[in-house]
């Protein structure tokens, strides 16, 4: 009689095998799913084939051409060069020796969630009730129909990042966007742009939570990041299993699919951050607000963090106080000009003129002693958040392959005079200074009259 024991175990085997596939399968099926449920929508028309001609073109990428055209095709920079030969049927515009840059990009928004009407039914930045909330999304409280949306499109903004509030330890997702119009905010949801986690130093949470219960101190706040991180390694360790909302969003920062971007202000507790960071091995890309940047300007260099800065506003609370004219330019010239320094916003009001906040930010670094010209400074309003939003493949700088996002001014970017002549958003004008019907107002504009004349 045969001996059938080893092939029954053989096929045994192999049927367990399959089994544990299947299920692997099924779980890679689900998160797909988890991860693709509020996914991009944007898809705009094709712009067609269009030459912008005779251009005076700060590139992003530390290149200033002279001179010099752009083509554009299916929504794309096709090529840059000097009299580039098209066909008569390719759209023509005529930048007639005007300043072109890439579509400017505001790393720190609350453009949707803090939008126009200020209304306290409209205030959605904040879930302020407990203070760690990896879980909430900023863009499910995002308001389309922002009335902050076509003004920032009139200063040169293509694209933004929005962020939560900055009450709890852990605020949320932040999530980046086109500055088009769309009924849904996926219509609007970059392509391809990784989500972000809103984390935040400091003052704000221990003022919000302190007077009832932890953190009531900067300790406390430490030792509410490190408890969150520790529960997240173990939700690790088990495969996310059984799902957790805020866990999914820790597991994915300690994944390296979402983004860090960090509330600070203070020079010791971004080195306490990233302290942090190399405890439980996640990278924060982003410090914002970093008002003392400049005090750890060479560990953030050397640790490849970016920091998103005002050009001259602070003063309005303590940890606040301790600023300088030159943060930005030291910033940007740390480790033999090494940092990835930022101009950002966080106000309705400044991201209309962010190109004039870099200016000032230059002007006060060139008043220092650096020499950095307007090729180098308009990275702080371009590559630089495109890097730190994990979009650089796309946008930030005028070169082929790049969406056609681009800006073309009525004189140079960084004069205090300087508006944006025409916007094109992948190649389509979204915003024309002569054509009053541009940009197109919000659903809720609608039934006011004259609605570019008369905001809320």
């Amino acid at each position: 009689m045969k001996d059938y024991s080893k092939f029954m175990i053989k096929d045994i085997f192999l049927i367990l095998l399959f089994l544990v596939l299947f299920s692997c399968s099924e779980e890679v099926d689900e998160d797909r799913e988890r991860k693709d449920i509020f996914a991009s929508t944007y898809n705009p028309q094709d712009s067609g084939d269009i030459l912008i001609r005779n251009g005076n073109i700060l590139t992003g990428t530390g290149d200033e051409f002279i001179g010099h055209d752009i083509l554009i095709s299916a929504n794309k920079i096709k090529e840059v060069g000097v009299s580039i030969e098209v066909e008569d049927k390719v759209k023509i515009i005529d930048a007639n020796g005007r300043w072109i840059t890439p579509g400017l990009i505001d790393i720190h928004s609350h453009m949707g969630v803090y939008p126009s009407p200020s209304l306290r039914s409209n205030s959605d930045g904040n879930e302020s009730t407990n203070p760690v909330t990896p879980h909430v999304w900023a863009e499910h409280s995002f308001w389309t129909q922002d009335t902050q949306l076509p003004l920032a499109l009139k200063g040169g903004i293509t694209t933004f990042h929005v962020l939560p509030g900055s009450a709890n330890l852990f605020g949320g997702r932040g999530v980046t966007l086109k500055n088009t119009w769309s009924r849904t905010v996926q219509g609007m949801k970059f392509p391809g742009a990784p989500y972000t986690l809103k984390m935040a130093c400091g003052e704000n949470p221990k003022r919000v939570y302190g007077s009832s219960r932890e953190p009531s101190t900067r300790m406390g706040n430490v030792a509410g990041y490190r408890a969150a991180w520790i529960e997240a390694l173990e939700y690790k360790k088990k495969n996310a299993q059984p799902r957790n909302l805020k866990m999914d969003t820790l597991k994915g920062v300690l994944d390296g699919e979402i983004l860090i971007q960090n509330h600070c202000y203070r020079g010791e507790e971004m080195a306490v951050m990233m302290d942090i960071a190399e405890e439980f091995n996640y990278k924060i890309t982003t410090f914002h607000h970093a008002i003392e940047a400049y005090k750890v300007a060479d560990l953030l260099a050397e640790n490849g963090i970016c920091a998103a800065m005002w050009a001259d506003w602070w003063g309005f609370k303590h940890e606040a106080f301790d600023m300088v004219w030159e943060n930005v330019a030291i910033v940007d010239q740390a480790n033999e000009g090494k940092g990835c320094a930022i101009v950002h916003s966080d106000s309705a009001i400044g991201i209309q003129r962010l190109n004039q906040e870099a200016a000032k930010a230059m002007a006060a670094g060139n008043r220092a002693g650096f020499s950095i010209p307007k090729r180098r400074a308009i990275k702080w309003i371009t590559k630089n958040p495109a890097k730190a939003l994990g979009i650089d493949e796309y946008v930030g700088t005028i070169e082929p392959g790049k969406m056609a996002d681009i800006v073309i001014w009525n004189r140079d970017p960084f004069s205090v005079y300087a508006k944006a002549q025409l916007v094109l958003l992948d190649g389509i004008i979204k915003y024309d200074h002569e054509d009053p019907s541009t940009p197109k107002p919000t659903d809720f504009e609608l039934g006011i009259v004259n609605p570019g004349n008369n905001r809320l």
